[in-house]
C-alpha cells in the first residue's frame, strides 16, 4: 500500500505559478518531472529558453539549477510563487554556438533500455507530451510511406565549425539524399534546439523550399522527454511514439526510421533508431563524407519491407552489401 501511495503522489498533477518581465504564468507539471521538464513547460508560455532561465523559490536555494534533479524531491507548493530570470533569444546563432556540444554518447545495456521503454512513468511522461505538443504540418503526411525522422546537428550540418556560408558545413550529398529516399519516405526534421533555430537553418541550407522533395514537419526541443536510467541518470530523448500519436493512420514502430548521431534519444524506442556517424570538421572531412550516399541505399533497400523494425540497424552496411550483391547475381 505505501508503494501505491508513493507512486500515485509522483503522478500527481502539480500547477505552479512563475512571474517574469511583470507578468504571471500558470505551468502544469508532474511531481516524477526533473527541473528540465519545469523548464521546457516555462518555455512553453514566455519562450525563454530553458538554459537562459535562474528560477527562484523560497527555500530551495540552487536546486533549481540542477535539471536532472525531480519535483519531487522539492518542497514546491501551488500556493507559493516562483520567480524566473531570463531573456528572451533574439540572435538565434549566438545562441547555438553558446550551447554547450554534447559528446559523452552511451551504450545502455538491453534490459535498462527495456527497463526505460517499458517504464509506467515514461509512458505517462509520453501521453502528456502528445497532448501538449502541437505539430504542424508543412506539407501533408501521404499514405502507403514509411516515415524518416531526422536530426540536424552533427547529421545533417557540422554546427560548431565556422564557415562565411553555412552551405559549407551542410554534410555532403544533403539535398541528393533527400530527393531519393523521398520517393519512399516522408521526412521530419526533429532537432534538440529551439524552433527558431530549427526553420532558420533550414532555411540557410535550402531544405524548406526545395523543388525535388517535402519536409513534413519540424520538432524541436519541447517534443523531447526527460527519462531515468540507473547507470546514467535523467537525461533527454525523442520519443517517436509522440509522432505516431498524432498521426496514427499514417506512421507507426512498423514503418518509422530515425537518424540520429546520440545513442540515446533512441531509448523510448530502440528498435527504430540508427546511430550515424556524426559529421564534424566540415572543411577538413567535407570531401571524403560517404555517409548519406551510403544511407540513401540503405533505405531504399529497406523501403518494400512491410516492418522495419525488425531490423538490426546496427548492421545497416551489412544489409546494404548484402542487398547490392544480391541485386547483381539476380
Amino acid at each position: 500500500m505505501a508503494g501505491a501511495s508513493s507512486s500515485a503522489a509522483t503522478e500527481e498533477e502539480m500547477t505552479l505559478t512563475v512571474k517574469w518581465s511583470g507578468k504571471e504564468y500558470t505551468v502544469r507539471v508532474c511531481a516524477d518531472d526533473a527541473v528540465g521538464e519545469l523548464k521546457r513547460r516555462i518555455c512553453e508560455v514566455t519562450n525563454v529558453l530553458p538554459k537562459r532561465q535562474k528560477l527562484l523559490y523560497p527555500k530551495v536555494g540552487s536546486k533549481l539549477a540542477n535539471d536532472s534533479l525531480l519535483l519531487s524531491d522539492l518542497p514546491l507548493k501551488s500556493s507559493l510563487k516562483m520567480t524566473m530570470i531570463g531573456t528572451v533569444e533574439d540572435d538565434i546563432i549566438v545562441d547555438q554556438v553558446d550551447s554547450p556540444e554534447i559528446v559523452d554518447d552511451f551504450e545502455l545495456g538491453q534490459d535498462e533500455v527495456v527497463d526505460i521503454k517499458d517504464k509506467f512513468v515514461n509512458k505517462q511522461k509520453l501521453k502528456r507530451r502528445a497532448d501538449q505538443y502541437k505539430i504542424v504540418l508543412r506539407n501533408p503526411c501521404r499514405k502507403d510511406k514509411k516515415l524518416l525522422v531526422l536530426d540536424i546537428d552533427y547529421t545533417l550540418f557540422d554546427h560548431r565549425s565556422t564557415a562565411e556560408n553555412p552551405l559549407q558545413l551542410m554534410r555532403p550529398y544533403l539535398h541528393e539524399f533527400l530527393s531519393a529516399v523521398y520517393a519512399e519516405y516522408d521526412i521530419i526534421i526533429w532537432s534538440a534546439t529551439s524552433m527558431k533555430w530549427v526553420e532558420l537553418k533550414m532555411e540557410q541550407l535550402g531544405v524548406l523550399n526545395n523543388p525535388n522533395y517535402k519536409i513534413t514537419a519540424l520538432l524541436d526541443h519541447l517534443a523531447m522527454i526527460t527519462v531515468q536510467s540507473e547507470s546514467r541518470g535523467i537525461f533527454d530523448c525523442k520519443p517517436l511514439g509522440l509522432i505516431w500519436a498524432h498521426f496514427p493512420e499514417f506512421y507507426n514502430s512498423k514503418n518509422t526510421i530515425m537518424f540520429d548521431d546520440l545513442r540515446r534519444n533512441f531509448v523510448m524506442n530502440p528498435q527504430n533508431g540508427l546511430t550515424i556517424r556524426p559529421f564534424r570538421k566540415a572543411h577538413a572531412n567535407r570531401d571524403t563524407d560517404q555517409e548519406l550516399v551510403k544511407l540513401t541505399q540503405y533505405l531504399l533497400s529497406i523501403a518494400d519491407l512491410d516492418d522495419i523494425s525488425v531490423l538490426d540497424h546496427k548492421h545497416w552496411e551489412r544489409y546494404s552489401e548484402a542487398h547490392s550483391k544480391r541485386r547483381r547475381h539476380s
